[in-house]
């Protein structure tokens, strides 16, 4: 189900997690950038620590008991992964506007692509460096939720980062998000 297709102006290959994308999605989250020890394992969301794999479980966004270890079936989901920046790091404060400067038009290529029917951003920087470097807009200032711009056909939803080191949000906070999310995209299908 992964279109392995080459995008124009793909960057070179280097270490890092792959896209699970594919045409048809209905949510592709896009992350920040791929934490260390998740490229390191190969696997999104792989500190045990991070709070995804439990809030998206919880919230019924996906029907069974996913890990970072099964992390490539969540297609099987209409879910898909990738990143503002594909470059590895211990922490998102280790990246530089150059590095946002260089992967964001990568992201919107992909995503425009792909279109799937939302994108959602995990958290709020990667969000704001993407409309600053991807659509020149230095000016917008998002909040969490649905966003009034479109990436193509794509709406647009921004939900915490479910990182650990982004502590103002609990499990329960990030669950909530998910499940707005969840109906969000129900009713975009009709449901």
């Amino acid at each position: 189900m992964n279109d392995e297709t080459a995008l124009p102006n793909t960057p070179p290959q280097m270490e890092t997690l792959p896209d699970y994308l594919a045409s048809g999605l209905d949510i592709v989250f896009v992350g920040i950038n791929p934490g260390a020890h998740s490229a390191e394992v190969g696997h999104y969301f792989a500190t045990p620590t991070n709070r995804f794999w439990p809030a998206v479980r919880q919230a019924g966004l996906v029907s069974q008991d996913m890990t970072a270890e099964t992390d490539h079936r969540i297609l099987e989901f209409g879910i898909g992964f990738t990143d503002v920046v594909k470059r590895p790091s211990h922490s998102a404060s280790d990246l530089r506007s150059e590095d946002f400067r260089r992967w964001s038009r990568f992201l919107k290529d992909k995503l425009l692509r792909f279109q799937p029917r939302i994108v959602c951003f995990q958290g709020l920087t990667g969000y704001r460096n993407y409309l600053r470097y991807a659509d020149g807009d230095k000016k917008t200032n998002p909040s969490l939720g649905l966003q009034p711009r479109t990436i193509g056909t794509s709406k647009v939803f921004v939900v915490p980062n479910p990182s650990p080191a982004n502590a103002v949000y609990r499990l329960d906070d990030l669950v909530g998000w998910y499940r707005e999310l969840g109906k969000f995209r129900d009713d975009l299908k009709g449901s």
